[in-house]
């Protein structure tokens, strides 16, 4: 993607302080590389604006043959960094994203202008939106800043 998103996700760093999201694999890859801009919870959130996406430690949602359909899968670290745009029931899902594959429910959280991080950063996740440390956002930052690829 453009430089202007990679700035409009340092800008949005710079005017709120980003939320960790912990996502089991193989779905926080499939943000990171672009392939689902969906993550589906079974609470909403009000909360608007950079996360974190952490994958998790657990391998509870990997079916077999995974590792070899995604080679190279993280656990435990910030695999990378987007915005979290909106929240909707599945019944009010925007057009555009009827039928996603992604698309379960019952609440969407909506992704937009993902980056995928060169590297992760390893830290310990929690349930929930939680709040990173400096070093983890600072890391985060650095990436972006030397150019890390940006997914709409």
């Amino acid at each position: 993607m453009s430089a202007s998103d990679r700035q409009m996700l340092l800008a949005a760093i710079d005017r709120r302080w980003p939320r960790g999201l912990t996502v089991c694999q193989p779905y926080a890859h499939l943000i990171a590389v672009g392939d689902k801009s969906i993550e589906n919870r079974v609470c909403m959130t009000t909360y608007r604006g950079p996360v974190l996406i952490h994958a998790g430690l657990s391998k509870a949602w990997l079916e077999p043959g995974d590792h070899a359909r995604y080679p190279g899968l993280v656990f435990g670290a910030v695999v990378a960094i987007g915005e979290l745009v909106d929240c909707v029931p599945l019944s009010r899902l925007p057009a555009r994203l009827l039928g996603h594959q992604h698309a379960n429910g019952p609440c969407c959280w909506l992704l937009e202008r993902v980056c995928r991080l060169t590297s992760p950063v390893v830290v310990g996740g929690a349930r929930g939106l939680w709040v990173p440390d400096d070093s983890v956002v600072r890391d985060v930052r650095q990436q972006l800043l030397a150019g890390a690829e940006v997914r709409a």
